[in-house]
């Protein structure tokens, strides 16, 4: 099976769950999680993360949250995902800090 799981949020309740899963042929960490409601996402598009890249949200990605006690679980599907040999380093930037982009 090419999607792996990898954990769901532990304080989950009946209906919805924040989840992640590393599927394999698609070498892709996915993650279910909360739609960022449209004030979260307004920071996150209004700001340049990095110079000269385009400010805003792309029309196929999405801003989703997270619970901090997932990070364990986030820790876990990156590990596993290099065991699988399915992370490829990213190139050096020059100390740039902030999110890839790349959803």
């Amino acid at each position: 099976m090419p999607l792996d799981f990898m954990g769901m949020d532990p304080e989950t309740k009946e209906e919805g769950s924040a989840t992640v899963w590393v599927h394999h042929e698609q070498q892709r960490i996915v993650i279910q999680g909360v739609t960022a409601d449209a004030a979260l996402a307004e920071e996150v598009g209004s700001i340049e993360w990095v110079p000269g890249h385009a400010v805003g949200i792309p029309a196929h990605e999405s801003v989703i949250s997270l619970p901090l006690r997932m990070v364990p679980i986030l820790r876990k599907a990156c590990d596993a995902a290099e065991r699988a040999g399915l992370s490829d380093p990213a190139p050096e930037r020059a100390e740039v800090s902030g999110p890839s982009g790349d959803a």
